[in-house]
């Protein structure tokens, strides 16, 4: 069972840091980390559906990131 610790998100501040390449690795992996967990809970296989919440907002901050730094990651 994945835990919230165990997707590996970063914290905001470090994600201040990185450059455009590494922000945009960082939205598809987080995207497609989201996309899978939402497809876990349609076929009824994942039980801790907070995990989406977490990724959801994840993915949010990752954007506001790029944004506030003037990157078109989107």
């Amino acid at each position: 069972m994945k835990e919230i610790k165990d997707l590996k998100l970063k914290e905001i501040e470090k994600l201040k840091e990185l450059n455009e390449k590494d922000l945009k690795t960082e939205l598809s992996k987080s995207s497609k980390d989201l996309f899978a967990l939402k497809m876990k809970k349609e076929l009824g296989e994942l039980k801790q559906t907070h995990l989406i919440k977490a990724v959801r907002r994840y993915v949010a901050q990752v954007n506001t990131v790029a944004s506030s730094k003037w990157f078109n990651i989107g």
